[in-house]
C-alpha cells in the first residue's frame, strides 16, 4: 500500500509542475488520506518535488501516526498538540525554499490561510482548486477492495437484524444495533448515521429516527452504510413487517424497483453522469411520483459519504471506468409511507461484466 500512496503523490506532483507550483500544502482530511494513507484529526500535508512532510500533532496515540506508512519521500513532522499544523507545514515550505505554494482555498478559513501566508516566508500562495479531489474519482483497486469489503460489512449487519424480532421496537433502537453490528463485524464506524423509517416514516429521505415503534403492516425502510479503512459504502433497503403487504405497498414497491434498476443498467464508462437520474426519473414521473426538489438519485462515494461525480438530473459530464457510485430513487407518500431503494456500484465496460455491484441484500419485497 506504501507504494500506492507514492504513486498518488507523484500524480499530483505532475499537476503541479504542470501550473507552475514547486509544492502544494493539503489540508482537507479526506485527500491527506487519500495521498497517505494517514489522516488524524488536524493532518497536513506538504508535498514539494522530492518530498512529502506529514504534519501531525504530537499527542497522538501511536496507531493514529502512520508510522507503518513512512518511507521512501514521506517523513513525519510532529507539532504541539494544541497547534495548527497547516501553519507548521507552511514554515517546513519556508525552510525548503518553496517560491510557489498550492493551497486547498476551498479547505482553509480565512484565519487559516492568512497564518499559513504570514510564515511562508514571501512564497506566493496559489489556489490548489479541487486537484485532489479529481484524483480521487477514479479508484485504484486497493481502493475498490476496501469498498467491497465495507459492503459486505453493511450487508451482514443488515442481515442479522432482518432474521431478529422487530414488532415493538423503536427507529432509535434499531438504528443504533445497525451501527454497533457494523462496529462488531469489522467497519471503522457508520458510515454515516443509520436511518430507520417505519409506518409514515418510511420511504422519506434523510430521516432521522425517532421512537416511533415498528408495527405490524409497516413499511420499513433502512438506510445504512459502512467505513473500512476510511471507505465508504450506502444502502437502502425497503421491507413489510409481519403480515403480506398491501397491494398498495406491492405496487409501490416494484415502481421504486424498476425505477432503481433502470438506472443501474444504464451505468457505464462514457455515460453522461445525468443518465442514471433520468432513467429513474423518467418511471417514477410516469407512474405520477416526483418529489418536490430534484434531489438527486445518486452520487460518487469513497473517501467521503457524497463525492463526484454528482448524478443528478442536471450534471453534465461522463462517467470513468472504475468509478464507485450510489444509485437510490425512491417515493414517499405523506401520511402513508414509501420506499428507498439504493446500492453502491463500480462503474465497468461491459466487456468486464458492466457494473460491479457491492451491495448485494436482496431487493425483493420480503414480509419480515
Amino acid at each position: 500500500m506504501a507504494d500506492a500512496y507514492a504513486v498518488r503523490r507523484e500524480r499530483l506532483r505532475e499537476h503541479c509542475s504542470a501550473s507552475g507550483a514547486d509544492a502544494a500544502l493539503v489540508t482537507r482530511p479526506a485527500n491527506v488520506r487519500y495521498l497517505t494513507g494517514c489522516a488524524p484529526c488536524g493532518a497536513t500535508l506538504l508535498l514539494t518535488r522530492e518530498r512529502a512532510v506529514l504534519a501531525l500533532p504530537d499527542d497522538l496515540p501511536p496507531d493514529d501516526t502512520g508510522e507503518h506508512l513512512l518511507g521512501g519521500d514521506l517523513t513525519q513532522l510532529f507539532v504541539p498538540g494544541e497547534a495548527d499544523t497547516a501553519p507548521a507545514a507552511a514554515e517546513a515550505a519556508a525552510r525548503l525554499r518553496v517560491r510557489d505554494l498550492a493551497v486547498e482555498e476551498h479547505d482553509l478559513t480565512v484565519a487559516r490561510h492568512r497564518a499559513v501566508a504570514e510564515v511562508a516566508a514571501g512564497a506566493r500562495l496559489r489556489d490548489l482548486g479541487e486537484t485532489v479531489e479529481r484524483l480521487r474519482v477514479v479508484k485504484d483497486e486497493h481502493e475498490i477492495a476496501d469498498l467491497r469489503i465495507a459492503a459486505e460489512i453493511a450487508d451482514q449487519a443488515l442481515s442479522e437484524l432482518l432474521e431478529s424480532i422487530l414488532v415493538g421496537r423503536t427507529e432509535r433502537h434499531l438504528a443504533m444495533e445497525l451501527e454497533r453490528r457494523m462496529i462488531d463485524h469489522g467497519a471503522d464506524r457508520a458510515a454515516f448515521p443509520v436511518s430507520v423509517g417505519t409506518g409514515t416514516h418510511s420511504g422519506q429521505a434523510a430521516h432521522q429516527p425517532t421512537d416511533r415503534r415498528v408495527e405490524e403492516g409497516d413499511f420499513l425502510t433502512v438506510v445504512l452504510g459502512a467505513r473500512y479503512r476510511g471507505y465508504a459504502v450506502s444502502t437502502a433497503r425497503t421491507f413489510v413487517i409481519g403480515a403480506a403487504p398491501a397491494p398498495w405497498q406491492v405496487d409501490l414497491h416494484r415502481l421504486v424497483f424498476r425505477a432503481q434498476r433502470a438506472a443501474r443498467e444504464t451505468l457505464g464508462p462514457g455515460v453522461a453522469q445525468q443518465a442514471p437520474d433520468q432513467a429513474a426519473r423518467a418511471i417514477l414521473q410516469a407512474a405520477g411520483h416526483s418529489e418536490g426538489s430534484p434531489h438527486p438519485f445518486g452520487h460518487g462515494i469513497g473517501l467521503e459519504i457524497r463525492e463526484a461525480p454528482r448524478l443528478g438530473p442536471s450534471d453534465m459530464g461522463k462517467l470513468d471506468n472504475r468509478v464507485p457510485v450510489t444509485v437510490g430513487p425512491g417515493v414517499h407518500i405523506p401520511g402513508k409511507g414509501g420506499v428507498r431503494i439504493e446500492d453502491t456500484l463500480v462503474v465497468r465496460p461491459l466487456e468486464e461484466g458492466g457494473p460491479e455491484l457491492l451491495t448485494i441484500t436482496t431487493k425483493e419485497l420480503l414480509a419480515l
